[in-house]
């Protein structure tokens, strides 16, 4: 992956970088990112909250709960209400970027699906990727994707 990421939101108001390649890139098929998509599932990055920096514009927040039961504050241009991120305030150090607004779309490669309990029903998953009926923790995650990896 060629760093810095750079994007921006739908009108260009709101400029960012990521300095630091995503931890993990995954499809979410839950109610709030279709919706939040207008299709059938949502990607999101997890970066570290410190790879992330605003060049340019200023973002609002809103705050709304998740279908896991957490809640999450939501990162959006407050002229096009385009979302850039989302935080779990209960994980911080973590940024949930919408890769959507990158300059370069073309690098982005969901790991996994997760939510597949609520994907729409002719959504035909890629073999080879794995799936999550809900949200796995995300330390799980990685350490299962570790063990994959030293199969």
């Amino acid at each position: 992956m060629r760093l810095p990421l750079t994007g921006n939101c739908q009108c260009g108001s709101v400029r960012y970088e990521v300095s630091k390649a995503p931890i993990v890139t995954v499809a979410c098929h839950c109610r709030d990112c279709q919706k939040l998509s207008a299709s059938a599932f949502s990607i999101t990055m997890v970066i570290p909250a410190d790879a992330f920096r605003l060049l340019s514009g200023e973002l609002a927040a809103f705050e709304r709960p998740t279908d896991s039961g957490g809640t999450a504050v939501c990162y959006f241009c407050p002229t096009c209400s385009n979302r850039v991120y989302h935080v779990d305030p209960g994980r911080p150090a973590y940024f949930r970027l919408k890769p959507g607004g990158l300059d370069d779309t073309s690098q982005i490669m969901p790991e996994a699906h997760v939510w597949t309990s609520r994907a729409q029903p002719w959504f035909t998953f890629p073999e080879g990727v794995p799936t999550y009926e809900t949200q796995p923790d995300l330390q799980e995650f990685l350490a299962e994707r570790a063990r994959r990896s030293a199969d």
